[in-house]
């Protein structure tokens, strides 16, 4: 058997997944009218009854040109169409025009754009493609599929039987190893079927597996719960890390990169000590105890936490500049916190049934050391040089998807704990607490957007309404394209012109897929004009970006025509992430404007 080395690598021997994209590449002509000639109803005949009978997020990897993923569009699924051949995927992009598919340039087994885009899927869907991926590369790329499924979700496999095609590199696969792979992740068997080829080809048939998440199997709420409730505390800390994590999961989800065993999501240590120190500072400005003997007895509250103390906890974010004594504090401040972290509630926190000797944490860190200096950014290579801190995939994904559920548990049981620590005998009312544990985020503020587009006027240009394209010719409103009601994110890529009848029409809900793509050439227009051709802003603009939105790529500068793409595929799958996770109606363009 030839030894398959990885994907990024040259290779004398066998193939990998570069060799397969290259051949569907060369082919890609031929391939389209093969494809586009046969009906998904009569490829997928075994199937047809098993597919969800009402709209659902469905990842198609290996989509081709998109026929089958056009098929699910039109019935109202929400489709992520995988395909890393540039050829085939430019002719699905050409030919399946559709407001219900978003393509990305991914393969298995690493899966590294879906895995960032924060989605799981309610049906992961290989038609034709698991033969290309390498024998020993098939376990990774599986693990990753399951871990991007929600509960009670699906997958369905179809894999050529018979003769390799010339020039399409496959590994044989056998119906056995797909139920050893499903077994070995708690999928159940639903279905195995062969089927003849719709080509009619007589050498070649196909065999069909379907396969499901049979319930929550990850084991994720269970272990937070236990954590939260049942964990033994010694301090707030461990609270504290948890709360620090649902918002890191809820606004700076960008920052998240899958980890080499790809049991793990990676995060900057230092966003998380940024996070730490602000969810801290409003509690101990109000003198209430996260210590049974005292604030005093907290490791990282030293200098360079009390000489923030200043400066608001709306400017410990990402995109904001330090100097000075500032710069001086904060760096001292993150590395306090970060050791705190990394010595006490991540090396306490660990699975049920184990100790911190077992070295069974839940949790991993690594922390490195920052020098000290008088000037500093928040961005992402700052954050990232105080360490790295390491999340079970299966927790991340949970606190992505049910944050507005668990950080109210955390916060009351935070408020239960810090009770029985109360030092003094004046009363703290519930609303005392809760107000200082209010996670402040920026404000509803639109005053630097809005003097912007004044500027622009004042130079000549014309401001016109993202959604309707109609020109403003007095008054315009700055409308925050996500809702700010459902996500809080005043970030300068959320902030669009409006005219104001179109955003009371808007209101608080989020905008259909279809009014977004009507939009893309205004809002690109409007984030190169009121932004990017700004250096600073552009810095904020890129920071602000990559942070909040998922599924984008690291990139070098910030005002080409190919960044500028990878921002507004992050905005099209934050609307797919918000629609997935609150269920908030929809807004179509309307066409009652002249």
């Amino acid at each position: 058997m030839p030894h398959h080395r990885s994907v990024n690598e040259d290779r004398t021997d066998g193939f990998s997944v570069k060799d397969v994209v290259a051949a569907y590449d060369a082919e890609a002509s031929r391939l389209t009218s093969e494809y586009e000639r046969l009906p998904f109803e009569k490829i997928h005949s075994a199937v047809l009854d098993l597919v969800p009978d009402t709209p659902s997020f469905i990842l198609d990897i290996g989509a081709g040109t998109g026929r089958d993923a056009a098929w699910f569009a039109d019935k109202e699924h929400t489709v992520v169409a995988v395909e890393p051949s540039r050829e085939m995927r430019k002719a699905g992009q050409e030919r399946h025009r559709s407001s219900n598919i978003q393509w990305m340039n991914d393969a298995m087994p690493k899966l590294e754009q879906v895995f960032s885009s924060k989605l799981t899927f309610d049906l992961v869907w290989l038609s034709g493609v698991w033969m290309h991926v390498p024998k020993t590369q098939r376990d990774r790329a599986f693990r990753k599929i399951v871990s991007v499924l929600r509960p009670g979700g699906s997958v369905m496999v179809s894999i050529r039987v018979g003769p390799q095609p010339e020039g399409r590199p496959m590994d044989p696969i056998t119906v056995a190893e797909i139920e050893t792979l499903a077994q070995r992740r708690g999928l159940q068997i639903v279905r195995v079927d062969r089927t003849e080829d719709a080509l009619q080809r007589p050498e070649i048939s196909w065999d069909v597996v379907w396969l499901r998440f049979p319930d929550d199997g990850t084991g994720a709420l269970p272990l937070l719960r236990h954590i939260v409730f049942n964990d033994s505390k010694s301090s707030t800390y461990k609270l504290a890390l948890l709360r620090t994590l649902i918002r890191a999961a809820d606004s700076a989800g960008g920052f998240a990169r899958p980890s080499q065993d790809d049991q793990h999501v990676e995060l900057p240590l230092g966003l998380i000590s940024l996070f730490w120190v602000r969810g801290f500072q409003p509690l101990l400005a109000n003198d209430l105890s996260q210590h049974p003997a005292g604030n005093s007895r907290l490791s990282f509250v030293k200098e360079g936490f009390q000489g923030l103390a200043s400066r608001s906890p709306y400017d410990l974010r990402v995109g904001q500049n330090f100097s000075g004594q500032d710069a001086v504090n904060l760096i001292r401040a993150l590395r306090d916190a970060a050791n705190c972290i990394r010595r006490m509630p991540a090396h306490f926190i660990t699975y049920p049934g184990s100790s911190s000797s077992d070295q069974n944490h839940v949790f991993p860190c690594e922390y490195r050391s920052v020098r000290v200096r008088d000037s500093v950014r928040i961005d992402e290579d700052f954050l990232w040089a105080f360490g790295t801190f390491s999340v079970p995939v299966h927790v991340w994904q949970a606190m992505s998807r049910y944050a507005p559920w668990i950080e109210p548990a955390v916060v009351n049981e935070w408020i239960e704990v810090m009770r029985g620590y109360k030092q003094s005998k004046a009363v703290v009312t519930q609303d005392q607490y809760l107000s200082s544990l209010k996670w402040l985020d920026p404000g509803h503020d639109t005053t630097l957007v809005r003097k912007l587009g004044e500027n622009l006027r004042a130079d000549g240009q014309r401001i016109y309404c993202v959604w309707t394209g109609n020109f403003i010719r007095q008054k315009f409103d700055v409308d925050h394209c996500m809702p700010y009601a459902a996500w809080s994110c005043n970030d300068l890529w959320n902030l669009l012109p409006s005219l104001p009848r179109v955003n009371r029409s808007k209101g608080n809900c989020l905008p259909a897929p279809e009014a977004l793509e009507q939009a893309k050439p205004r809002i690109l227009e409007w984030w190169s004009s009121a932004y990017l051709s700004k250096p600073d802003l552009a810095l904020r603009f890129e920071d602000e970006a990559r942070s909040a939105l998922p599924a984008i790529k690291p990139v070098e500068g910030t005002v080409s025509t190919e960044n500028v793409e990878h921002f507004f595929q992050g905005v099209m799958f934050q609307q797919m992430v918000l629609k997935r996770d609150q269920q908030l109606t929809e807004w179509h363009t309307p066409n009652l404007f002249p």
